[in-house]
């Protein structure tokens, strides 16, 4: 890939995404073995990318610009932004990236800092000593290997590392990838968020029932690329260019590709597959 320009200074506000479609209480299933090291893990061989030209620094007003409620409180779909329609930003650091451009991943207990600005609390249906902090890298739409983190459930946190393995080899791009605070998930839409996480302690969109990401075994991926939608209703709501499956971008989930087989492995359905709706960022340990 061609080189890029100078990397883009500016922090992509991402967050305050409230996403929809994940089920309640987590289906039983055999708990695989849990690694609490933090000892990093590491793939065998580097893998080579150069920056890519085509990533573009994030626009100025990104998740600045608040969108109007309707009367009963909803917040309408509005048209995809010019600069969104073929959304390809430079990621920014949260974490260091990878030295080497390798890939890298740690599974730990949740240090206490960690967890303070995270959105669990006591009242979620998970004690935070079922949760492990993982860190994992991850390849950007600039090409360049990043370490992005997640909450996850304990019985999922080695699976989640593979899967984030093979999406690396895969070279599919990732945004950003962070943990949301309850501030971050209460915030007011702006309806252009686009962080890859799990854990978030919150119920199914319009529901009592707690969501999956409430227990750590869902990921969201790329939401802006792989919006939810539900009738009228569409998640974030700028990305209603990306309900247009065919035409295929980078960073978007295809039926068989590299994120459906990657999630397959560990036996994780794709909310692209649902019927009644559509949550194409979702993948979740019981498939709902």
């Amino acid at each position: 890939m061609p080189r890029r320009g100078a990397r883009a200074a500016a922090l992509v506000a991402c967050v305050g995404l409230a996403l929809g479609g994940c089920a309640g209480a987590p289906a039983g299933r055999a708990a695989p073995p849990v690694s609490t090291s933090a000892a990093p893990t590491v793939s065998p061989s580097p893998v080579v990318a150069t920056p890519d030209s085509g990533a573009t620094a994030a626009p100025s007003w990104l998740g600045t610009r608040v969108l109007p409620k309707r009367a009963d409180g909803s917040v309408a779909a509005q048209p995809t932004p010019p600069e969104l329609r073929d959304r390809s930003i430079v990621t920014v650091d949260d974490l260091p990236p990878p030295a080497d451009g390798r890939f890298h991943s740690t599974v730990e207990a949740v240090p206490a800092a960690v967890l303070a600005r995270s959105s669990w609390t006591t009242a979620c249906p998970v004690a935070s000593s079922d949760l492990r902090y993982l860190t994992v890298s991850f390849r950007g739409f600039d090409g360049l290997a990043h370490t992005g983190e997640l909450l996850v459930n304990k019985r999922a946190a080695d699976d989640l590392v593979s899967v984030f393995r093979q999406l690396f080899a895969a070279d599919f791009p990732i945004e950003r990838m962070r943990i949301s605070s309850t501030t971050d998930l209460n915030a007011p839409p702006t309806g252009d968020g686009n962080t890859t996480e799990a854990f978030a302690c919150r119920p199914v969109r319009g529901q009592k029932a707690w969501s999956q990401h409430a227990y750590g075994l869902a990921v969201d991926l790329n939401p802006f690329q792989n919006p939810y939608r539900k009738g009228q209703v569409v998640l974030p709501e700028l990305a209603s260019s990306y309900l247009d499956r065919a035409e295929k971008r980078p960073g978007m989930i295809e039926p068989r590709e590299a994120a459906v087989r990657a999630f397959a492995s560990i036996g994780w359905p794709w909310g692209g597959d649902y019927h009644a709706l559509k949550d194409y960022m979702h993948f979740s340990a019981s498939g709902g």
